[in-house]
């Protein structure tokens, strides 16, 4: 199946579907708005691709699931939680104007999901295609990620639709990713009249951000960045706590490793102070072997697209860890997730749902048989 011989799809009701998952706004860990988010995405799904979409319900917020029936075969995968709190929307409303959409939320990465769906819906078959839309993977998966591991396992093959690399290439690896809390006990004292009989949790504080700094290994691929700290109450009271908070991405698993059990073994430098650490590297690294086979199939169906390692991590971290082949950065061609000037690219919204159409095709029927198009109500 080449691109062009997938059925037309009409950008504007891609874009329409598209303002309606925006303008529904749905930040992590509000569930309330994500029970309204997912609703919204479930509606777009059935009225593109029939069936039933399901709500599975978490302490994060509602997932949507929905499958096309027989075999699995293939899992699209993606998120409809986004860091941008309530009201965001009223500041920063959807707009389309000079070939961008802008809004909170379209690149990162409710634009992919609107081109997922309309690519499938250019298929008459969907059979062996299931739909997984989380609720909180900007804030880690935990409530999800059992669910992504086995839908993943089921079907054998994971395209997710997080935005584009730069340029509107695929992602073919990702660095593991977590985040490490250093807390600090130490002892509050008066800081003019008693200072030597506190531990100060600052210094300490101050100690361990320069050894955790030294833990990083550039040359592997190894980042560990102190991101966030706190401490003290008072201009005149010795702190008594002090917290870290600290970023790391590895690209393999012997720096995952070698990262979490230095963070284990960090040691008080002051009497008395006393040290608590907590988090891993939660996310897998994705190898780019993990990706080949189906970045192949996709240079095929697009020729000149590329592949890009990159770090940061997503759901698919944890489908490649498992030895399922998956293949990242499927969705909006645009950038700045997470920013105020986060937009998606209108003219690649066509030619990425067509990509879809393609892989899905090529991972249910390997001979190539030409697909059958949709057709009817169906079709966008």
């Amino acid at each position: 199946m080449t691109m062009h011989q997938a059925a037309d799809v009409s950008v504007e009701a891609m874009i329409e579907d598209l303002r309606k998952l925006v303008e529904v706004e749905s930040p992590s860990r509000d569930v309330d708005a994500l029970t309204a988010s997912a609703r919204a995405v479930a509606a777009v799904v059935e009225s593109r691709l029939g069936g039933r979409a399901v709500l599975v319900e978490s302490e994060a917020g509602p997932h949507v699931h929905w499958s096309g029936g027989g075999e699995p075969r293939v899992l699209i995968l993606g998120h409809h939680d986004t860091v941008f709190p309530l009201g965001t929307l009223a500041r920063r409303p959807f707009t389309v104007e000079d070939g961008h959409v802008t809004g909170p939320g379209v690149f990162d990465m409710l634009g992919g999901l609107v081109q997922a769906v309309h690519g499938l819906a250019t298929l008459a078959d969907r059979s062996g295609v299931e739909i997984l839309v989380t609720a909180d993977e900007e804030v880690g998966s935990g409530s999800s990620r059992a669910l992504i591991e086995e839908r993943a396992l089921a079907c054998g093959a994971v395209l997710v639709f997080e935005g584009a690399a730069d340029g509107g290439g695929l992602k073919t690896g990702r660095k593991g990713c977590g985040t490490f809390r250093v807390s600090i006990t130490g002892r509050a004292s008066h800081a003019g009249l008693e200072p030597a009989a506190g531990v100060n949790a600052l210094v300490e504080a101050s100690h361990q951000v320069l050894r955790i700094a030294e833990l990083g290994r550039p040359d592997l691929g190894t980042t560990v960045t102190p991101t966030v700290a706190a401490a003290g109450t008072l201009d005149n009271v010795v702190p008594a706590e002090a917290t870290v908070v600290v970023d790391v991405r590895v690209e393999s698993t012997a720096e995952k490793e070698r990262v979490e059990a230095a963070f284990a073994a960090l040691t008080p430098c002051l009497d008395e102070a006393r040290i608590r650490v907590e988090g891993a590297v939660s996310r897998p690294p994705m190898p780019e072997s993990a990706s080949a086979e189906l970045f192949a199939v996709a240079r095929r169906l697009l020729p000149g697209i590329e592949g890009r390692a990159v770090g940061g991590g997503s759901d698919g971290n944890f489908t490649a860890a498992l030895g399922v082949p998956t293949l990242d950065g499927l969705g909006a061609v645009g950038g700045g997730a997470h920013a105020d000037h986060e937009y998606l690219v209108i003219d690649a919204m066509a030619e990425r749902a067509h990509l879809v159409a393609g892989l899905v095709h090529a991972i249910r029927d390997p001979r190539g048989d030409e697909p059958a198009s949709a057709t009817g109500t169906d079709a966008t």
